[in-house]
């Protein structure tokens, strides 16, 4: 069974939206079992749509088209498929309710513009939008279907899942199950991850391994296609195995696990509170800590002592330490971690000191240096980091860092 995904919309062309529609519908298409075999992108234009359309609906059994169901004149799908596949456009009173207790609730009168969403072509199916105005519509055309949804995800994601997915299980059964497991990794680059898992990244289907790289994590995941979801998910074990007996110290998670999440999960482990004093980071760190539900438990504060009175005054840094060793040193970042400890009265103490850039570095302490201190009632340590890229780049590295060090180091 073969599927392609069209993405409408010259704003995805000229980059001024990131296309997370694609990713997310390819993904659940392949948990369906339904092979992805074309991704494309197409502006605002009825010939270009139209003759993309055709040329997808001669090599996939699927295709699956997001975007242009607006109310306004760019919003040309629609239109495009009735002209295209010869049917009229006729208007279901039914989507035109839904459109009207949508403004209703809103307190609003419906725009001129939005009652043409209620018009779809003659014969289609459609799915209500419990989010927005735009309905999904079915198109079954001869052996094909075309499956329209709106552009925002908000929007597009419950369409897909609640009227799309039990459409797609109805009538198109592949015969298989397709199954993903992600093992999350920070501390090596991609480049190491790679040597010590390239026989993997060799393996051929029907179980592959993939790896990608992003700021300060690499991910590898394992995908497994087989005719039931017991037999897919034992080809994956088999393979996860291997994959952590060789990196183990270095994973942090599976699938959606965060490293905030396995930091979090270490304190609780260890029945440990922290406190974390950070300057470079500018409080990022404190923020990722408490994203994490339940994480009063162990977070008792975070302090930005950004100014180097500032780490004298509320942090207990020595101005004699600040002089001889300048802010962005080992020593500074231990009494960061010290006094922030001792003042907080938790078990756990962070203290991170840098130069984020792009200003500020010099030969001696270029822009990228970092240390991170942690500090306990047995342990008391610190690491120097040389980061790369722009400002926000070196602060998110510094905050893989530093949360790495509370996963591995209490």
């Amino acid at each position: 069974m073969k599927a392609e995904i069209i993405s409408i919309g010259t704003e995805l062309l000229l980059g001024r939206i990131v296309n997370t529609n694609a990713a997310y519908l390819s993904q659940r298409l392949a948990e369906l079992g339904i092979d992805v075999y074309y991704q494309t992108t197409v502006g605002d234009n009825p010939h270009r749509l139209a003759q993309l359309v055709r040329k997808a609906l001669i090599r996939s059994d699927i295709v699956m088209l997001t975007g242009g169901l607006g109310p306004t004149v760019d919003d040309i799908t629609i239109r495009t498929l009735a002209a295209m596949l010869g049917k009229k456009l006729v208007l279901k009173r039914s989507i035109l309710k839904n459109i009207k207790r949508h403004f209703k609730a809103r307190h609003l009168a419906v725009p001129d513009g939005n009652e043409r969403q209620a018009y779809i072509p003659q014969g289609a199916k459609w799915v209500a939008n419990r989010v927005g105005t735009a309905p999904g519509i079915i198109i079954e055309h001869r052996d094909k279907v075309l499956i329209c949804l709106p552009g925002p995800p908000r929007e597009l994601q419950p369409i897909f899942e609640k009227g799309i997915v039990p459409y797609l299980k109805k009538n198109f059964r592949s015969g298989y199950v397709f199954r993903t497991r992600t093992i999350k990794t920070t501390g090596l680059p991609e480049s190491q991850i790679n040597i010590m898992v390239k026989d993997l990244l060799e393996l051929k289907p029907p179980t592959t391994v993939g790896i990608y790289a992003k700021l300060g994590e690499v991910d590898l995941t394992i995908m497994a296609k087989a005719k039931n979801r017991i037999a897919a998910e034992k080809a994956i074990a088999v393979i996860e195995n291997k994959i952590r007996s060789r990196l183990d110290k270095y994973i942090f998670g599976y699938d959606e696990e965060t490293l905030e999440q396995a930091a979090g999960h270490r304190l609780i482990a260890e029945n440990k509170t922290i406190a974390v004093a950070e300057s470079c980071t500018g409080g990022l760190i404190s923020s990722r800590l408490t994203d994490v539900s339940g994480s009063s438990r162990y977070f008792i504060r975070g302090a930005v002592p950004y100014a180097n009175e500032v780490k004298v005054k509320h942090v207990g840094v020595s101005a004699e330490t600040l002089k001889r060793y300048g802010a962005v040193s080992k020593q500074v970042a231990l009494e960061m971690a010290r006094g922030i400890k001792s003042i907080m009265h938790v078990d756990v103490g962070l203290g991170v000191t840098g130069i984020a850039g792009p200003t500020g570095g010099t030969k001696s302490k270029p822009v990228g240096l970092v240390y991170i201190a942690l500090v306990t009632d047995e342990v008391s340590m610190v690491k120097e980091f040389h980061f790369v890229g722009s400002r926000a780049d070196i602060k998110w590295q510094t905050s893989q860092a530093a949360l790495d060090m509370i996963r591995t180091g209490i």
